[in-house]
């Protein structure tokens, strides 16, 4: 119990040590915050701003490049696009280029409004971002066939 009572009174000397500079940073607080806090209320007020839009934040980039992927596969895929290479080298199924170019680009848009709907944001929008690989897989099998 006197070990306990010793530490307690370090303590409390150690604390009074500091008192002088914690009178003077208190003094320092209270003359600067008529200019702190209008910037911590901008500041908070940016980060709800920031944070109700951050599934935009989030769908732009997809949806640029999303549609980047559609235009170029317009552009360079044939009218007739195969689907499901086989190992002999002929495609199990054959689709017309609007459906090759606009069937990734639903699946992007349809996973992107899950992500609107969503509470969570990140998994359905990992999910857009992963589906930005089939335009890719498309053009790749259609052009370089094996």
């Amino acid at each position: 119990m006197s070990i306990t009572v010793t530490v307690k009174e370090k303590w409390k000397g150690f604390t009074q040590k500091f008192q002088p500079v914690r009178d003077k940073w208190q003094a320092f607080r209270e003359k600067i915050r008529p200019v702190t806090e209008p910037m911590g209320k901008g500041l908070r007020i940016t980060g709800k701003v920031l944070y109700h839009l951050r599934k935009v934040f989030l769908a732009l980039p997809v949806v640029y490049y999303a549609v980047k992927f559609a235009s170029y596969n317009m552009e360079n895929l044939p009218e007739q696009v195969g689907l499901n290479l086989q190992s002999s080298g002929e495609f199990a199924e054959m689709i017309s280029r609007e459906a090759a170019v606009y069937g990734p680009l639903g699946i992007t848009a349809a996973c992107l409004l899950l992500m609107f709907l969503s509470r969570r944001v990140i998994y359905p929008w990992i999910i857009s971002a992963l589906t930005l690989i089939l335009p890719i897989l498309v053009l790749i099998t259609n052009q370089y066939p094996m």
